[in-house]
């Protein structure tokens, strides 16, 4: 039979989802691996067994291709392949790694598909199978949607495996053995005879014999260091100071560069007067970037003072010039039929059971515009010369940037080098590409030297491309002491729109960022709908830690307990009443016991509050206890369940979610981002507050195993955060916030 006659079913689905054209096409491209990068630039004495594994005398060089951003991804990533390679996380290198279709993540668009996550049949294989297929035909090398683990889980063990399994065909053929009487054990492969030989003298000879398409991999039972608690790669440099972030790029003969751009955001400049900057001390050169001036010094500070001095006449914005206006244009986008963008939940009679219901409940919900503000600011070192770029930054998307830099440039993509860095932050910020491209565009200026290029503070926050604002209605009605109907309306701007349209990657179809941790809730309501509306854009808006589902979050739990107050339901049985998820339950009910739910007898003043949401495909249940002080509400502790199929490493794990915890907490209860004359008026941490050292409350964190599917942990945990808190602070005070930040409606200690 020909092989064509024994594909299987997801070869087929790999077939349909390939759009290059043909059956046969697709599937032979998609089949095909993309070359090895790391054999294009090997030294004398280095052997690479694949993408992901380079060797020399020095020792074992590990690629973990996501940007590390403080997620700890690279040592997640390493200890995969460490595992199944038979080394010690604490004895190998780790690298980013160049820009490669080989380091694709298949994952990366499957949140694009209006398919539930909690689905295990055929509609979710689709998903994963197309959004496998279009990473790797696009060679998409990105960071981001919890999916860095997910998407590495297999590919990177099997690369482990392969690179092992390589080693002992070198070690067998070297003494004439059969490789299953080989062991081999912290990168040393001994025979019967005792006899020894390393990985670095084994390499050379490894790299000779063909990958294994399938090589043996540890079962869980057998792990080493998975599962067990690790010290992060990073840790020992960070704890000391030594560990060098993009802004710590340092070249000799480097030159100092800082940019303004109109901050009526998308606009150019009228005219400007630069005669303060060029007399100041240190000025090198003014240069012209896109919407704005850059000058170039001898050192940032003088940079920043300099292009500060800059006096301008701006572009007015063509949005709506303040906060209140632009909800305004919100609320006209919600329940406008001519808006609406999707409607994927629809089950039982909405209307029938909300007609004239004397049950009915009905409230309104919205959330401000939210800044990145990572603690780094936005920077780049940029060297172009007459046919070569290269670039060092933090960025999420280095493929995606390298497309960009050849449209800037007009080089070809193999004249750009682009090595990606540490980041001191981003929560999604380095999603974006446009620092990289203004360092670019003033090394053209600069020629044959390194450019630093460092964003001051206030540049860095008023150009922020925010997460939406939105706003939400809800409607429901009760019966028999039970959730009966469940209506939630969002409006909010697309931000697939906004962020993809500014690199030129249109997305067609609705954006499910709207109704993200809304929609694909895992309750069996019996009449329950939620309908998505687009907004028009008005200012550049971007993907925030977890997106729209920070938002969703909070209006779905908040409604959620509305509805149970009003039916006389306690609000966490009631949801596991209507769970309809085996792993949703599961995650309800542990934190219904590490919370002690059920035993815990709230005195006056004190409250706790619920929420749940399933976001990237994880189940996520918290509770938060408050309780009243003299001074204001007091966060006393969160228990966190979260399912994730397979805890990678405990630490890490635990410090992921307790981060997320306290980024939903402080944003929830402090942040927002306002304009007004078109402006961010948020320039600095000063107007931007976050959650203090001495606010954080205890944070219990339970990581549940009882999936199929290995998932991510840096996004999930934020969602379920400011609904929990809100229904808390409800329970202490009686009083119903349905605004954030909570601090416009009360005081916090």
């Amino acid at each position: 039979m020909s092989k064509l006659g024994t594909i299987t079913r997801r070869s087929f689905l790999v077939a349909s989802a390939a759009i290059t054209g043909g059956f046969v096409l697709g599937y032979w491209a998609y089949k095909k691996d993309p070359d090895n990068p790391l054999l294009d630039n090997l030294q004398p004495g280095e052997a690479s067994l694949n993408p992901y594994i380079r060797i020399d005398q020095s020792g074992i060089t590990i690629i973990a291709p996501r940007a590390d951003l403080g997620q700890g991804v690279h040592s997640a990533l390493a200890a995969l392949v460490a595992e199944e390679l038979e080394v010690s996380i604490d004895s190998i290198k780790v690298e980013h790694g160049p820009v490669s279709a080989a380091y694709w993540n298949g994952l990366g668009m499957s949140e694009a598909f209006p398919i539930r996550s909690t689905d295990t049949g055929w509609l979710h294989e689709i998903a994963t199978t197309t959004s496998d297929v279009l990473g790797k035909l696009m060679g998409m090398q990105v960071t981001g949607g919890s999916s860095s683990v997910a998407d590495g889980y297999t590919k990177m063990r099997k690369a482990g495996a392969a690179g092992r399994e390589m080693i002992l065909m070198a070690a067998a053929n070297l003494w004439s053995v059969p490789r299953e009487t080989l062991n081999v054990e912290n990168g040393v492969v001994t025979n019967q005879k005792g006899q020894q030989a390393t990985y670095q003298e084994l390499a050379a000879k490894a790299a000779k014999f063909t990958p294994p398409e399938n090589p043996p991999m540890k079962s869980s039972q057998q792990w080493k260091q998975l599962g067990h608690k690790m010290k992060r790669v990073d840790m020992v440099a960070k704890c000391t100071g030594k560990q060098r972030f993009g802004i710590d790029q340092h070249f000799p003969k480097m030159v100092y560069a800082s940019a303004r751009t109109n901050p009526n955001l998308g606009k150019h400049f009228k005219s400007f007067d630069a005669a303060k900057a060029h007399e100041m001390p240190g000025v090198l050169k003014v240069v012209p970037v896109s919407q704005g001036i850059a000058v170039i010094a001898d050192n940032t500070w003088r940079a920043f003072k300099a292009v500060n001095s800059i006096a301008f006449d701006w572009e007015p914005a063509t949005y709506p010039q303040n906060t209140k206006d632009m909800f305004e244009s919100v609320q006209r986008s919600l329940l406008n039929d001519d808006h609406k963008d999707s409607q994927f939940q629809d089950t039982g009679d909405v209307e029938k059971n909300l007609e004239g219901n004397p049950e009915e409940v009905w409230s309104k919900y919205k959330v401000p515009f939210l800044a990145h503000a990572p603690l780094e600011p936005m920077n780049a070192v940029a060297l172009f010369s007459e046919n070569k770029l290269q670039l060092w930054t933090s960025n999420q998307l280095p493929s995606m940037l390298r497309d960009q830099l050849v449209k800037l440039t007009k080089l070809d993509p193999e004249q750009i080098e682009i090595e990606i860095l540490m980041a001191g932050g981003s929560f999604g910020r380095r999603l974006e590409v446009d620092y990289a491209l203004q360092a670019t565009e003033i090394a053209m200026q600069y020629p044959d030297v390194p450019v630093k290029l460092t964003w001051t503070r206030e540049e860095d926050m008023t150009h922020d491309p925010c997460r939406p604002l939105a706003v939400a209605e809800g409607r429901g009605a009760v019966k028999d002491g039970k959730i009966d109907t469940f209506d939630l309306h969002v409006a909010s701007p697309s931000v697939v729109a906004s962020q993809f349209g500014r690199i030129d990657f249109p997305v067609p179809g609705p954006d499910l960022t709207i109704v993200a941790g809304s929609w694909d809730q895992p309750f069996k309501i019996p009449n329950f709908r939620v309908t998505g509306y687009r907004t028009p854009e008005m200012t550049p808006i971007s993907s925030w830690r977890s997106v729209g589902a920070s938002i969703n979050g909070f209006f779905f739990n908040s409604f959620f307990d509305e509805l149970a107050e009003k039916a006389g339901a306690d609000p966490l049985q009631e949801r596991i009443r209507l769970c309809s998820h085996r792993e949703s339950k599961l995650a309800l009910e542990a934190v219904a016991e590490m919370s002690d739910w059920k035993n815990v007898k709230m005195q006056t003043g004190q409250g706790r509050g619920v929420a749940f949401t399933v976001s990237f495909g994880v189940p996520t249940a918290q509770v938060v206890y408050v309780s009243q002080t003299p001074d204001g509400i007091k966060v006393d502790k969160v228990f966190v369940a979260m399912e994730v199929g397979k805890v990678i490493d405990p630490v890490n794990f635990e410090n992921q979610i307790q981060g997320a915890v306290v980024w939903g907490l402080g944003h929830a209860m402090f942040a927002e981002i306002t304009f007004a004359d078109g402006k961010v008026q948020q320039n600095n941490f000063h107007l931007f507050n976050g959650l203090k050292l001495n606010q954080t409350p205890d944070i219990i964190v339970q990581g549940l195993e009882n999936g199929d599917r290995v998932l991510g942990a840096g996004e999930p945990a934020v969602p379920p955060v400011a609904g929990a808190l809100a229904n808390a602070i409800k329970d202490a005070t009686g009083k119903r916030i349905r605004e954030l930040p909570f601090k416009k409606s009360i005081s916090f200690v």
